[in-house]
């Protein structure tokens, strides 16, 4: 009787056979290749790898912008928000008008006046023929974009105007629009008839 167990002997011709061998190294390879790609691509296109949800920010004012305000950052991000949405498309973004269409407002002398009476009215009455910004004259029309505004709102953007683009001017509180002022007349403004008003 031999020692040999049964199950290790040679198998006779046509019996299947295990055997024990490596993996092919080009699969390995391939393997390593493909999860590196696919790390790269949900690195890239995945919500929870993209850099936009960690990482957006530049700067420390930059990301500041996106930060919950209070007070007067908050009432500056209103009125900002609110100029772009209805001043900005004629004056522009950065305040610097655009020509034969609107004057610029940053170093306006009507923008950074000591009273803002002046001012408000031109939202709130319209504007209408020539009036000189910056040493320039303007001979435009404009209508009242500021009077479905709520004062608050106004005194928001008109705040903004006097303290962005080097302008330098106190801020405006919503007591400070007298809309009484305007009248019920609905007739734009000319530059002679705000030259009567108080600032």
């Amino acid at each position: 009787m031999s020692d040999e167990c049964p199950a290790c002997s040679v198998p006779t011709a046509g019996e299947p056979a295990a055997t024990r061998s490596a993996a092919p190294m080009w699969i390995i390879v391939v393997t390593l290749v493909l999860l590196f790609l696919g790390g790269i691509y949900f690195d890239r296109h995945s919500g929870w790898f993209d850099a936009k949800v960690y990482a957006p920010y530049n700067s420390t004012e930059n990301l500041g912008a996106y930060q919950p305000q209070s007070g007067a950052a908050a009432e500056l991000a209103r009125g900002k928000k609110t100029y772009e949405a209805v001043c900005g498309i004629c004056h522009g973004p950065d305040g610097l008008g655009k020509p034969g269409q609107a004057p610029p407002l940053a170093g306006s002398e009507w923008v950074v006046a000591k009273g803002v009476n002046r001012l408000a009215h031109i939202p709130l009455a319209g504007l209408a023929g020539p009036i000189q910004v910056a040493g320039k004259e303007w001979s435009l029309n404009m209508a009242a974009m500021g009077a479905a505004l709520p004062d608050d709102s106004l005194a928001a953007v008109l705040t903004y105007i006097r303290s962005s683009w080097g302008n330098q001017a106190p801020p405006v509180a919503g007591g400070d629009i007298i809309r009484a002022a305007v009248g019920a007349g609905g007739q734009p403004a000319t530059s002679e008839v705000l030259l009567k008003l108080p600032e």
